[in-house]
């Protein structure tokens, strides 16, 4: 267990001391960088897509790959996890550089997330917001000027909720389904609202705690800890930090050597009939 718990130190370390800026997207690939630092996955045979290529198990529906099932949801139950099955999600951006950083290693690692964009941001960068959705992430609101919507009378915080995603939308030229309370701060008189408004509210299983002032690889320890002990579940992080995008592929690569799978929440309304496509529920 301690020889273990060193390893997978030292896989963090390794990680991030390659990432310290932001993705070169013009030069060597993330993946082949960070292949190198994978455990092995047994006997090598020459059939066998990790001999064949070093980094064949990060391709998108690789048997191998980080990215796990799509999960169709029109509300917050919808969402169920298996054990080791996360969801990655974004607050606040976007924000020019880290949100770009964040995108290129996400798609280096083939894995989706979920972005809730603050209105105001995605109002001041509408090209951003819609090359999230041009990447193929799903996309949410979280408030107009992320405001603790608890200090708000109900009016207001709705129409703070209702601002913020509009905007969104206006700028992503798509529907902003899911949404998150700013600091989690909700009621349950604003979450009966937003679900018969069916809007999916975005709750947390893993804080990455990214806010703080903390090293990406202390970011990225403590949010595997905390996962870990859960098993599964709803991380939080957030696009603004150029930290959460330096510690990300070191994430990414710990949750693949742990054998998780990140899993890509798709919105569909009430009304809708189930989308019938493989590895689609």
């Amino acid at each position: 267990m301690l020889l273990r718990a060193i390893s997978a130190a030292a896989l963090v370390s390794v990680c991030l001391s390659g990432c310290a800026g932001k993705p070169n997207l013009n030069g060597a690939s993330l993946k082949t960088s960070f292949a190198a630092t994978m455990p092995a996955h047994g006997p090598v045979h020459a059939n066998d897509p990790v001999a064949l290529s070093p980094v064949a198990w990060m391709r998108p529906g690789s048997p191998f790959g980080l990215a796990g099932r799509d999960i169709v949801v029109s509300s917050f139950s919808d969402i169920s996890l298996a054990n080791k099955e996360v969801v990655l999600s974004f607050d606040d951006g976007p924000v020019p550089g880290k949100t770009e950083s964040i995108l290129a290693t996400l798609d280096e690692f083939g894995v989706k997330a979920t972005f809730l964009m603050v209105g105001e941001m995605a109002k001041s960068h509408p090209d951003i917001a819609k090359k999230v959705v041009a990447d193929g992430h799903s996309i949410g609101s979280h408030t107009y000027r992320h405001p603790n919507l608890r200090s708000l009378s109900f009016d207001q915080a709705m129409s703070e909720i209702s601002r913020g995603a509009n905007a969104v939308a206006t700028a992503t030229d798509t529907d902003a389904a899911f949404f998150r309370f700013p600091y989690l701060a909700d009621t349950g008189r604003l979450r009966h609202a937003l679900d018969s408004r069916g809007m999916v509210i975005m709750d947390v299983q893993v804080d990455s705690k990214d806010y703080f002032k903390d090293s990406p690889a202390i970011v990225a320890s403590r949010t595997m800890d905390a996962l870990r002990h859960r098993g599964s579940g709803i991380i939080l992080m957030h696009d603004i930090h150029k930290r959460t995008a330096n510690m990300l592929p070191a994430l990414l690569t710990q949750l693949k050597a742990e054998g998780y799978k990140v899993v890509h929440l798709r919105y569909k309304k009430p009304d809708e009939k189930p989308m019938l496509m493989a590895g689609i529920i």
